[in-house]
């Protein structure tokens, strides 16, 4: 109980900094995202890497780098990190925060969707109704609106696609981490010298912007590294709940703070996702606990052979 009481304030602290991250990169608006995209990277992996070695977890590294396929598959998750990355900063700054909401709210959703085409899992009747709700709030969105919400589903689907490559690939959460910010680290530097070429690059220009650009890395790494150190502790289902603080602290950020409108149309579809995910979240839940119930009973026929 006390492990879960600790993962559960783990992943609060882990979603509540990616909740309203927006706040933080707003300050950055003014900046090319590709270059914010590239100290985020470069910033992480001093943090990544003091972490893995004070905890003596570095074994990962070597091995990811000699493998081709696990390497392959890092960089491909890089790819999809940083278009997560990127447009999310993109839209913050653009004052698109309330899309980027939608997006995350949309991602467990099509989690379910990847574990249905690609993982040979299968639908349930209550889960099909909140796919089937969120697919209508993307069209009532779309019709009302006049707007595809192309920025949620781009945010959603390379996020998405991400935690799949990362479930399926044989390397710790830390170390993955690590290794890419490395690998984009070096793309990053091909970025850098761009935006110097065309006079654009704010690294350096002032002390402000310098040193938010820095700060990138902690306030990228920290809240990864809380997430997986929440994940090992908690139950599935409870970090499938908490993960709606993210995109509820973006949400009120856009409305509350950046005063971003909403509207009727807007407010529909939220209510959709809402409901879906209300509906995902139920089943959720009673999926785990009938799982926790047969697991008991397990446990008890084995004591009493």
């Amino acid at each position: 109980m006390k492990e879960q009481r600790n993962g559960v304030v783990l992943g609060i602290c882990a979603f509540g900094l990616w909740g309203f991250y927006a706040l933080f990169f707003k300050q950055l608006a003014h900046i090319h995202p590709l270059e914010v995209v590239a100290h985020r990277a470069f910033w992480a992996v001093p943090v990544a890497g003091a972490i893995l070695f004070a905890t003596g977890r570095t074994r990962d590294i070597s091995r990811s780098f000699a493998n081709p396929r696990l390497f392959m598959m890092l960089c491909v998750s890089t790819l999809l990190v940083s278009i997560s990355w990127g447009f999310f900063v993109w839209a913050v700054a653009v004052e698109r925060t309330l899309e980027a909401s939608l997006g995350y709210y949309i991602n467990p959703l099509l989690n379910v969707l990847i574990g249905f085409l690609l993982l040979g899992e299968r639908f349930s009747k209550t889960q099909l109704v909140a796919i089937a709700l969120a697919v209508g709030a993307v069209t009532f969105m779309t019709i009302s609106v006049g707007i595809f919400p192309w920025v949620s589903l781009v945010l959603a689907s390379s996020f998405a696609a991400y935690g799949y490559i990362r479930k399926t690939i044989d390397v710790g959460p830390v170390q993955g981490f690590f290794v890419e910010s490395l690998i984009l680290s070096a793309a990053g530097l091909t970025i850098v010298v761009w935006l110097a070429n065309t006079a654009e690059m704010r690294f350096g220009g002032n002390m402000r912007d310098t040193l938010l650009l820095i700060a990138c890395g902690p306030m990228t790494a920290l809240p990864l590294m809380l997430f997986a150190a929440a994940a090992r502790r908690l139950r599935y289902s409870t970090v499938g709940l908490l993960q709606y603080i993210a995109p509820t602290g973006l949400f009120l950020t856009g409305v509350f703070v950046f005063a971003e409108p909403v509207g009727w149309g807007r407010l529909v579809a939220f209510l959709l996702i809402w409901s879906a995910l209300a509906i995902y979240s139920f089943d959720t839940f009673r999926s785990d606990r009938v799982q926790r119930n047969l697991d008991r009973m397990r446990t008890v026929d084995s004591n009493i052979e």
